[in-house]
C-alpha cells in the first residue's frame, strides 16, 4: 500500500526537451481532468447535505439545531484536515491519494443513507460520520494544488488553477439536482437515496482516478516542469532534494513569513466570501423585501461571477509575469466600490448584476492567495502549505462569517462588542466587509514586495 501512494520517478529516457514540450499537453490534461472531475465530485458528498436539509426535517423529523451541530462537525474536520492530511500527501502520489479518500469518503456517506433508511433517526453516528467525511476530503484542494505545481511551470500556473477552481462550483451546482434525482428515481423520494446515489457516483470516481494520469512528469521518465519550459529551477526545490520531510517543513513552512502573512491574508478574503454567500439571502429578503424566489437566485449570480473570476485572474496573472498579489491587489481596490454598491443597491436586477461583479472579484485573492503562496516553498511542501492556508480560512474566516456577521446582522440579538465598538445591523456588517478588505490588502502589499523581488532575482538568474 505504501508503494501504491508512492511518488514513483523513474530515471530519465531517451526524449528531447522538444519533445516532452510536443507531449506535455496531452500527459497533463489526463491528471488534470482527473483531479477536475475528482475535486467536482467531492462537493457531490458535500453540497448534498445542504440540499437534503428541507426533507431531512420534513421527513425524519430532524431540527435545524441538529442539522447545524452536523454541519459545524464537516467544517471543523474539513479544517484540521487541510493541513494534517496535506502533510501527509507531500513528497507522495496526491493525486492517488486524494482519488482513494474520494473512495472512503463515498463509502462513509454511503452508510449515512444506509442509516437513515434503516432507522429514520439522528443519531451520533450521523455526527461522526459527516465529520469523517469532511477529514477525508479536506486535502483535495492542497492535493490538487501539488499536482498542478508539478506539471506547470510558473508562468502557467495561475490559469491552470483557475480552471481548476471552477471545479467545485461545477460540482457544488450539481450536488442538489443530481441528489435529489437519485432519491426520486431510485428511492421512491426518500432522502436516504440523497446520500447513497451521489455516493455510488463517488466511489466510481475515486476508484477511475487512481488509475489514470501521472503525478509528476518524472514518473514518465521526463525532466521536471521547469526544465522542461526552460524556467531557472526554483532554490527551494534544489535545497529540498536534500532534506527530510520534517526538515523542508519546519525551514520552509514553520519559518517562512510569508505563509503565515497569506494565512491571516485568507481568513479576511473568507470573511468577505463567505459573508456575502452566506447572508445575502437573508439580506435580499428580510431588508430588500425579495421574494423567495428572488432571494435564491442572488446565490446564482454570485457563483456565475466566480466562475468568471476563477478563470480570469489566474490569466491576469500569468500575463503579469507571476505577479500573484499584486494581481490580487487589483481585484481588492474594486471590491472596495462592488460593496459599497451592494449596500445601496435595492432592486433584483441591480443586485444580482452587483453580486455578479463581487463574484468575479471576490474569488481573485482568494485563488491568488493559494497560488502565491505555493510559490514560496518547494513543491515537497506545496500541500501542507496550501493546508495551512485553507485551515485557517475555515477556522477563523468562516466561522465568523457565519456566526459572527450573524450575531451582527439578527435584528432579534444584540449584536456584538469589539473593541469598544458595538455591531449591530446590515450597516455594521457592511463596515466589517470594508475592515476586512483593508486589513487583507495591508498584508498582500507586503507579499506582492516579496514577489516581485523573486521574479527580479530569476529574471537575473535566467539571463
Amino acid at each position: 500500500m505504501k508503494n501504491f501512494f508512492a511518488l514513483n520517478k523513474i530515471p530519465h529516457i531517451d526524449i528531447s526537451i522538444a519533445e516532452e514540450r510536443k507531449q506535455w499537453l496531452k500527459e497533463f490534461l489526463k491528471v488534470f481532468i482527473v483531479i477536475f472531475v475528482v475535486y467536482a465530485t467531492m462537493y457531490l458528498i458535500r453540497n448534498n447535505f445542504k440540499a437534503a436539509g428541507p426533507l431531512l426535517i420534513k421527513q425524519m423529523g430532524f431540527t435545524t439545531t441538529q442539522l447545524g451541530v452536523i454541519g459545524v462537525a464537516f467544517s471543523f474536520t474539513y479544517a484540521i484536515g487541510k493541513t494534517l492530511l496535506g502533510y501527509v500527501i507531500d513528497g507522495r502520489n496526491a493525486k492517488r491519494i486524494i482519488s482513494f479518500l474520494l473512495v472512503l469518503a463515498s463509502i462513509v456517506v454511503a452508510i449515512m443513507g444506509i442509516i437513515l433508511l434503516e432507522t429514520g433517526k439522528y443519531t451520533a453516528f450521523l455526527l461522526i460520520l459527516w465529520g469523517l467525511n469532511g477529514f477525508l476530503q479536506a486535502p483535495g484542494g492542497p492535493g490538487s494544488y501539488s499536482t498542478v505545481s508539478r506539471w506547470t511551470p510558473n508562468k502557467q500556473r495561475g490559469r491552470w488553477l483557475g480552471i481548476w477552481n471552477v471545479s467545485h462550483n461545477i460540482g457544488g451546482a450539481m450536488a442538489g439536482v443530481l441528489a435529489l434525482w437519485g432519491a426520486n428515481v431510485f428511492f421512491h423520494g426518500n432522502v436516504a437515496g440523497m446520500f447513497i446515489v451521489p455516493a455510488v457516483i463517488a466511489c466510481a470516481v475515486g476508484v477511475i482516478g487512481m488509475f489514470v494520469g501521472k503525478d509528476d512528469p518524472e514518473e514518465l521518465g521526463w525532466d521536471d516542469a521547469a526544465t522542461i519550459w526552460g524556467e531557472p529551477e526554483n532554490e527551494e526545490d534544489l535545497e529540498a532534494d536534500k532534506m527530510s520531510k520534517g526538515e523542508i517543513f519546519k525551514k520552509f513552512v514553520l519559518k517562512n513569513p510569508m505563509v503565515w502573512i497569506l494565512a491571516v491574508a485568507n481568513v479576511f478574503v473568507y470573511i468577505v466570501r463567505i459573508g456575502i454567500d452566506n447572508w445575502v439571502p437573508v439580506y435580499s429578503s428580510q431588508v430588500l423585501g425579495f421574494t423567495d424566489s428572488q432571494s435564491v437566485q442572488t446565490l446564482f449570480y454570485f457563483e456565475m461571477g466566480a466562475i468568471v473570476g476563477s478563470l480570469s485572474w489566474g490569466f491576469i496573472s500569468d500575463w503579469l509575469n507571476g505577479r500573484r498579489m499584486a494581481t490580487a491587489l487589483i481585484s481588492v481596490v474594486l471590491e472596495f466600490g462592488a460593496i459599497y454598491a451592494y449596500s445601496v443597491v435595492h432592486t433584483p436586477w441591480a443586485l444580482y448584476a452587483t453580486l455578479a461583479v463581487l463574484g468575479w472579484l471576490v474569488f481573485g485573492p482568494q485563488l491568488l492567495i493559494g497560488v502565491s503562496v505555493i510559490g514560496f516553498v518547494p513543491k515537497a511542501a506545496a500541500s501542507v502549505t496550501n493546508g495551512i492556508v485553507g485551515t485557517f480560512a475555515y477556522l477563523f474566516g468562516d466561522s465568523m462569517a457565519k456566526v459572527g456577521l450573524g450575531l451582527i446582522a439578527d435584528p432579534s440579538k444584540q449584536g456584538i462588542n469589539f473593541l469598544g465598538m458595538h455591531l449591530h445591523g446590515w450597516a455594521a456588517t457592511f463596515g466589517v466587509f470594508y475592515v476586512a478588505l483593508a486589513i487583507a490588502m495591508i498584508l498582500m502589499v507586503i507579499v506582492a514586495i516579496a514577489e516581485e523581488r523573486r521574479i527580479k532575482n530569476n529574471q537575473i538568474e535566467a539571463s
